[in-house]
């Protein structure tokens, strides 16, 4: 055969889709996605903050410090009178009455400097509820430091911020392993068996997405008792937002159980003797597992909203519990928000989670995309 009538070398994308393993493949695409990166750091840093946040927390969320109520952010200084220091601190607040107004006015005071001493002795906490300590990331030698401000109790808005993000960032994963669950039971029996069985759930399915979510959730919250306890809320909580949620993941779980369940090797497993559960858990699941993870990575700011806005309306959580939705109860006045504006900050870090889980799941689902032929160049 002559050079003019051989076949042309294979492309480069063609050759490497040749020699890389899906996940590997589904790597480089996630890769070439830069927002998706930055927002897995960024929820990284969240989550690892909610898991140590006894030991980075200055303060317990139930310190007061009655000599800064109200008191603005604090900021953290190298350069004093005397030239730079190489050891951080803040300076402390001198605190007046406005007697026009009433109000608290503070000024810093260059004569009150309170270094930063590292992982020194603080208040008394147990970390994870397992192991007492009074070490933290950071104290104030001989004063305080309250880097986000105080509330009306002289509480650390940045400690309560932290521990909040525990609970708020928890119940969103939780509330999305329960809608995983629940979504992929009645999706997969739906589409595996069909007939009548498919008929009524998606009839069920029907129901619940006519439902007003909103006005619903308020309803069930409502209905919790108030004598129950804040872990029993938690967890009440949680399982009224993950009711609501999966029936949007098991319609997507339905569409591709019904389309692969007459593909060759489902079909051959059934003549081999396979049974149902071996078919739809060791043949289908893994063929679209995926999709569904970048779904439910999806539903979680879902899960983070509903806490919020219920918490925010008092039929969430409620204190003693420390949340997101919970401290925004506080910015409910606009005469507080125009004289505590710091007092929002924990709506900026609801915003920072929603954004880059949905950023995150952008990313996912492109990666996931057997059609994105990015990362193959």
């Amino acid at each position: 055969m002559s050079d003019a009538t051989a076949a042309p070398p294979p492309a480069r994308g063609e050759a490497l889709l040749a020699t890389v393993t899906p996940r590997q493949l589904a790597w480089r695409r996630f890769k070439r996605h830069r927002l998706a990166l930055v927002s897995a750091v960024v929820l990284g840093v969240l989550y690892l903050l909610a898991l140590f946040c006894e030991l980075v927390a200055p303060y317990s969320p139930q310190t007061r410090n009655v000599a800064a109520i109200n008191a603005p952010p604090m900021g953290i200084r190298f350069f004093h009178t005397d030239g730079f220091h190489l050891r951080p601190f803040v300076y402390g607040y001198d605190m007046r009455v406005n007697p026009d107004t009433w109000m608290r006015e503070y000024t810093p005071n260059v004569g009150k400097r309170y270094p930063l001493r590292f992982f020194a002795s603080g208040d008394e906490h147990t970390l994870w509820n397992l192991l007492p300590s009074t070490r933290h990331l950071f104290v104030a030698e001989g004063g305080y430091i309250h880097l986000f401000g105080t509330d009306q109790l002289g509480r650390d808005v940045f400690s309560r911020i932290l521990y909040g993000a525990r609970v708020s960032l928890s119940i969103g994963v939780a509330g999305v392993v329960l809608t995983f669950v629940l979504g992929i039971l009645f999706g997969g029996v739906a589409g595996y068996l069909g007939g009548i069985t498919d008929r009524a759930v998606q009839w069920f399915i029907a129901v619940l997405l006519a439902l007003p979510t909103l006005p619903l959730w308020m309803a069930l919250s409502a209905a919790l008792p108030v004598s129950w306890s804040p872990l029993a809320v938690y967890f009440g909580v949680t399982v009224i937002l993950s009711l609501l949620g999966w029936p949007y993941l098991a319609r997507q779980v339905r569409g591709r159980f019904l389309a692969l369940r007459q593909e060759d090797f489902v079909i051959a497993g059934r003549l081999l003797g396979a049974g149902r559960m071996r078919v739809i858990l060791r043949h289908m699941l893994p063929n679209f597992m995926s999709h569904t993870i970048t779904a439910a990575t999806l539903a979680v700011p879902f899960m983070i909203l509903g806490e919020t806005a219920l918490s925010f309306l008092g039929i969430g959580l409620r204190p003693p519990v420390v949340s997101w939705g919970v401290l925004m109860q506080q910015a409910q006045n606009w005469q507080v928000i125009v004289m505590t504006p710091w007092l929002l900050l924990p709506g900026l870090f609801v915003i920072i989670a929603v954004t880059a889980f949905n950023l995150l799941g952008d990313g996912l689902r492109d990666a996931a995309d057997p059609y994105n032929t990015g990362g193959l160049e």
